[in-house]
Formats: structure tokens, C-alpha cells, sequence
């Protein structure tokens, strides 16, 4: 019933030899006691299908496993085996929680990459983009404030038209680690998350992924740590791509002092820091750092990457949402590389 060219196929193959380098760690999260439970590979599936075919909710997933026998092939499930409920799914979830299963898995997707020379060992690109937090802008209060407030309808509502609010005095009741933050002069302001994406690029995959909150952590420091990072896992950085917003004097001399060549777009407002606009190498960077765009669109227009369903930095990180989706993104392009790879690969 499933096409021999179609793409989830190859995607299913890739899956497969992942899954097979976590089994030791998927051995440590069953139980030997209780109820049999999902089993947590299947839980990485399913939430790789909820990133592919867009589905917002683990009750609209369960739904469609009933019916979709694409989704049940994916999952070694018989056609008339029956599904899980959507509450055991969501309550299963906290296994991968807690094992940090998300993150091994993003691992374990990248180490494919560079097993198969898909992935650059050098040249790298970093960006970053907000989400959405799940909480709304009527939950923001001032942190003063007590008791009820009955300013509203009833419903949490008020005016606060003329109110000056900003995240010194002001703070969500829902999610107090979601700040105000707002995407540019004239943009509104909404609570939000940063996430944080290193891609290699040679095609465009990620590497490195990871959310912090919007406050207290500038995307120019957290450029460095993830450096930091990719050293430790033996991968050498030689240059780092960025956009003129990390044009500024601790990424530079950051990156320099571990030995990493900058290449951040330059603003005719700031002073450029010694770095070699002119160079061959500058202009490779800065055409390769724009396919970053890439991934970011892909997860907010498809894999759900637009507006958290998690409260909170850590779960909106590493409840195997966004590790996932990026984990997504990047199968898809692997899974091409796999059925059609590069001339030069071929030769």
C-alpha cells in the first residue's frame, strides 16, 4: 500500500539503525513491574509522524493511528492490533523526560550523518529563533499583584491599555519561565522562548539544538557554549557563520580565543573587529549560514516548532517536542541524500 519511492521508506531505514545504537538505553526504561506500557521506541515514532504529517496533539495522533495504515506500518503495528489511549501516550511521555531520551536520539540521528560523510567536520553556522510560549498575554500580571484580579470579564481579561509592562515588573502566572520578547522595533511583544541552532554546512543539517529562556541568556553567549560543545564531542570548528546580530565583540573574541574563525555579518552600525570581510571563506559562510532559515521554517510551518505545548525551559527542550522536530527536519534531508546522494558521493 506504501509506494517503493516514498520518502518515508528511507526515513524508516535510517530510524532503524538509530534505534538499534539506543537499545541499552531503551533496556533501562522498562519496568518490571506494572502494566505493559508504550514501548519508548515507538514513542520516538510516533512523535517523529506527529512532526512529519503536522498533527497538533497526541489525542489527533491516536485518532489517526486507528485508520492510517502508513502510520501503523511505521510502527510495526498489525492492522487489527489495538492503539493506545492518548492519556497513557501523554503519561508515557515523561519516561523520555527523564531518561533524556530526546537528546540521545538527536545524537544518534547526527552520528548517522557523520557516519555516511554527510555532515561538515569544520565550517558551521549558528542562529536563533523564538517560540511561542503556551501561555497567553492575559496571564502576564505585575509580580506585586495578589489575590484576585477583578479588573476583567470574568475570564482573566483586562485593559491594559497605556500599562507599561516589561519582565522586571511584570511575569506570566502560567509559565513565570516565558518572557516578553518581541522579534524586532514595531513587532508586538509575546511570551516567548529562544531556541538556538548550530548547522553544519556542508547540507544543511543540525547539529546542536537547544531552548533557553529570552532573558539571561544573549544569543551571542550561547553561540560560544555550543562551540564549546561541539569541541568537546571532537568536532573540530573551523569557522562560524552568523547573521549581524551576533556582530558583536564577546562572540568575536569568544570564538577566537578557542581557536574558531568568525564570520558574522557585518552592520555599517558597529564595528566589524578585525574580521576578514573580503575573504573567500567569509563569502562561502555567509551564503551557507542563510539555509539555517531552512530548518526554522520547516518546523514552524509543518513540524510544530511555531508555539510550545509544554510549560517551562526544560520541558519545552527536552519533552522530545523540539529535539524531535529538529531531529525531523534532518531526517528529511538525510533520507534524500540516502536515495539520491551527491554526484561527488557517487563518484
Amino acid at each position: 500500500m506504501i509506494p517503493a519511492k516514498h520518502p518515508i521508506r528511507a526515513i524508516k531505514t535510517i530510524l532503524n539503525t538509530v534505534l538499534r545504537e539506543m537499545d541499552g538505553q531503551f533496556e533501562e526504561m522498562y519496568g518490571v513491574t506494572g502494566r505493559p506500557s508504550i514501548p519508548p521506541e515507538r514513542l520516538l515514532l510516533s512523535k517523529v509522524l506527529m512532526a512529519l504529517y503536522s498533527i497538533r496533539s497526541e489525542r489527533q495522533f491516536c485518532e489517526r493511528l486507528q485508520y492510517d495504515l502508513l502510520f501503523r506500518w511505521f510502527l510495526d503495528l498489525n492492522p487489527d492490533e489495538p492503539v493506545f489511549d492518548h492519556s497513557t501516550f501523554s503519561q508515557n511521555q515523561e519516561r523520555l523526560l527523564h531518561h533524556q531520551v530526546a537528546d540521545h536520539f538527536f545524537a544518534q540521528v547526527v552520528w548517522f550523518a557523520q557516519a555516511k560523510h554527510w555532515v561538515s567536520d569544520q565550517h558551521f553556522s549558528v542562529d536563533g529563533t523564538l517560540i511561542e510560549s503556551w501561555a497567553s498575554l492575559k496571564s502576564v500580571k505585575a509580580k506585586e499583584e495578589t489575590g484576585d484580579d477583578d479588573r476583567g470579564d470574568g475570564n482573566g481579561w483586562s485593559d491594559f491599555r497605556g500599562e507599561q509592562r516589561s519582565n522586571e515588573t511584570h511575569e506570566s502566572t502560567t509559565d513565570p519561565e516565558a518572557k516578553l520578547a518581541r522579534k524586532g522595533d514595531g513587532r508586538e511583544a509575546k511570551l516567548c522562548f529562544a531556541g538556538h541552532a548550530v548547522m553544519e554546512n556542508r547540507n544543511g543539517l543540525c547539529v546542536l539544538f537547544t531552548v533557553k529562556p529570552t532573558v539571561g541568556a544573549p544569543e551571542a553567549a550561547v553561540a560560544v557554549e555550543q562551540v564549546k560543545e561541539l569541541n568537546a564531542r571532537d568536532i573540530p570548528v573551523a569557522t562560524f557563520g552568523a547573521d549581524k546580530g551576533y556582530c558583536l565583540r564577546p562572540f568575536v573574541e569568544g570564538l577566537r580565543q578557542q581557536g574558531v574563525v568568525p564570520h558574522p555579518a557585518v552592520s555599517v552600525y558597529r564595528r566589524t573587529h578585525g574580521i576578514r570581510v573580503g575573504s573567500k571563506a567569509y563569502g562561502v559562510s555567509q551564503r551557507k549560514r542563510r539555509w539555517i532559515e531552512t530548518l526554522f521554517g520547516w518546523g514552524k510551518t509543518i513540524g510544530g516548532l511555531r508555539r510550545s505545548r509544554y510549560l517551562g525551559v526544560e520541558r519545552t527542550h527536552a519533552a522530545s517536542q523540539y529535539i524531535t522536530i529538529m531531529s525531523t527536519a534532518n531526517l528529511l534531508r538525510m533520507a534524500r541524500l540516502l536515495t539520491d546522494p551527491p554526484v561527488a558521493a557517487r563518484a
